[in-house]
């Protein structure tokens, strides 16, 4: 059940007729990839550059390529891999803040055949060396100002690549950027692309890693066009739009969905290194974007700031993006006047997609019957005890039913599903990729993707976000979604941020709900507490507050809640304070280092 209503309109949804052109237009640019294998993204850029060789296709402070400009540099790197021996397949990892640059370098060499590995800029040492070792690369592109952590990493790194660095002066390494330039940037010629097909891997895209160490995940060529493809045929983009993208690079969505959806129709990508909250409106005017590829905490962010006098007098007409709550996203649409927000579903390495082209406020997307047989997606019910999906006597799965929340999986067939840009392509660990299989679900011998997500589908065929696998917790006997719970707390005035997780108290079964909260002022707590108990159960309510100025996230913008669920509710690991909702007493007192031992010792009511 939901313990928050998450559904009213804000208006009516697009019209049917309106939604099912964006639909075909998807599912007519998207038709030939199957027809012409060879026919790569890179090349669908070059065709488009023979049309607007001179028109801009990305966009920085500092450094700007044209289409004819792209394509030439791409092409000086695919010639560059090929001088060095670099075999069909074989990979180049890339440690590169945002900037255009860093697309060419991926365009050429995937072009040839390689693989290029997208590494995470925010990462350093062990870290950053796992995520080199997982996929062995030949070589490690770095750019100058990420040489610090490139060494940082060095002494852990068991694959041994050739490091060479992008730009800065002074140190023994190689410059690439320099030895580019020695090579040609005429097109291609038919045997340097080495027969390179749709079916073959292009990127290594890595999971966040928000629980364990991040995961390769294997990206085809395939999957790159039909990204491309299918969001501008979704969104309608032609030469005089332009995406604002200040999402990492180094991610399907800010790398690939928001960069190539612009480029296979003749539309400039603006590319910011990182998102400003301060600079967002200033950025989107003085650009002239139409466009902007969003993460809800992104608009979330912006609907937080202060007013800016240019928030409405822009030509945005499209925000596209995912996990936008549907509070924030009725705020950001009344406020900043942006007339259509295409939020969807998806993750890198899965087979699961769902677009909200109707726009039902709060929606993550649902599957029109014409397309059941390319989105094969089920809910299916989940047993939190063992935190597997459950299995009924005959020892198979079961459907939910409409309004019942459940995981979500995908089927992997050997039908048009493997061959749509959808198919389950694993990661480059063959034990990640076996683990996230399910067998024998709803017949025996079939096998499904698990997503990892919790979602509900109303009787309308629209789906919801609940929460991760991981994250719902149990408390008295009831299960209990961190999105849900936060979703409320957020709905109380002055909250900036908040995030929900589960404590262990000792003697109890399940997990406490625990929030930390950012207040922009003095928060009234006694408010705060009436606020909760109209919107959420009793067994709901976060038992325990913490606040605190900030809450650090990952690149990605999700909270990192791991070491404040370790910290859990004890006063001494850190300044902030923290309160208990004190039964006895109705309301959130303090807790001190007593009323801490008293509820370890389970002498205190909860």
């Amino acid at each position: 059940m939901a313990l928050v209503d998450l559904e009213p309109r804000q208006r009516p949804p697009r019209g049917d007729d309106t939604a099912l052109r964006d639909w075909v237009r998807a599912l007519e640019a998207t038709a030939p990839i199957a027809r012409q294998p060879q026919r790569l993204l890179p090349r669908v850029i070059e065709e488009v550059a023979q049309r607007r060789c001179d028109a801009p296709a990305l966009l920085s402070t500092g450094e700007c390529l044209t289409y004819c400009g792209l394509t030439e540099r791409a092409n000086r790197y695919a010639r560059w891999a090929l001088a060095h021996g670099l075999g069909k397949g074989e990979t180049v990892g890339l440690l590169m803040p945002n900037r255009p640059e860093y697309m060419a370098i991926w365009l050429g060499m995937t072009s040839v055949g390689g693989v290029v590995a997208l590494l995470n800029t925010n990462l350093h040492g062990p870290a950053l060396a796992h995520c080199i070792d997982v996929v062995a690369p030949r070589h490690v592109i770095v750019a100058a100002e990420l040489l610090d952590a490139s060494r940082s990493a060095a002494a852990h790194v068991t694959s041994r690549p050739r490091i060479w660095l992008h730009g800065g002066d002074g140190d023994a390494l190689a410059r690439i950027d320099r030895e580019v330039e020695r090579f040609a940037a005429s097109p291609l010629a038919p045997a340097e692309r080495r027969g390179t097909s749709i079916a073959d891997r292009a990127l290594a895209i890595y999971t966040s890693g928000t629980t364990g160490l991040p995961k390769a995940a294997n990206v085809s060529h395939r999957r790159l066009l039909q990204w491309s493809l299918w969001f501008g045929g979704l969104m309608n983009t032609g030469p005089d739009d332009r995406m604002y993208d200040c999402l990492p690079l180094y991610h399907a969505i800010g790398g690939v969905v928001a960069t190539g959806a612009l480029l296979v129709n003749g539309g400039a990508v603006v590319i910011r290194e990182k998102f400003s909250a301060k600079n967002f409106w200033d950025d989107v005017r003085d650009w002239d974007c139409t466009l902007f590829q969003y993460i809800g905490e992104l608009c979330r962010y912006l609907t937080a700031a202060p007013a800016h006098p240019h928030e409405r007098d822009h030509r945005l007409r499209i925000a596209c993006g995912n996990g936008l709550r549907a509070d924030v996203w009725r705020r950001f649409q009344q406020r900043f006047a942006v007339p259509r927000l295409l939020e969807f579903y998806a993750a890198t390495e899965g087979n699961v997609s769902l677009y909200n082209v109707e726009g039902e406020v709060g929606a993550i997307g649902r599957v029109p019957s014409f397309l059941a047989h390319r989105l094969p997606l089920a809910l299916v019910k989940f047993d939190h005890a063992t935190g597997e999906p459950a299995r009924n006597a005959q020892g198979f799965c079961s459907r939910c039913a409409a309004g019942e929340s459940g995981e979500a999986i995908g089927r992997i067939g050997d039908g048009a599903e493997q061959k749509s840009g959808a198919a389950f392509e694993g990661y480059t660990s063959t034990a990640e990729t076996a683990r996230k299989i399910l067998r024998n679900v709803f017949a025996p011998g079939d096998a499904w993707y698990r997503t990892g997500d919790l979602m509900r589908k109303d009787e309308s065929g629209f789906f919801y976000f609940v929460d991760r696998i991981g994250d719902t917790f149990r408390w008295k006997g009831e299960n209990v979604a961190t999105s849900e719970v936060a979703a409320a707390i957020s709905a109380f005035p002055g909250i900036l941020e908040t995030t929900v997780y589960g404590v262990a108290i000792p003697g109890c079964e399940g997990a406490a709900g625990m929030a930390t909260l950012v207040p922009a002022d003095a928060l009234d707590l006694t408010a705060l507490r009436k606020h909760l108990a109209q919107r959420l159960p009793a067994y709901a309510r976060p038992l325990f507050l913490r606040i605190k100025d900030r809450i650090e996230t990952t690149a990605t913008f999700k909270h990192k809640t791991a070491e404040l669920a370790r910290q859990g509710y004890n006063p001494a690991t850190s300044d902030d304070a923290i309160y208990f909702d004190d039964p006895a007493r109705q309301a959130f007192v303090q807790l001190d280092g007593a009323l801490y031992e008293r509820i370890q010792a389970g002498a205190a009511r909860l």
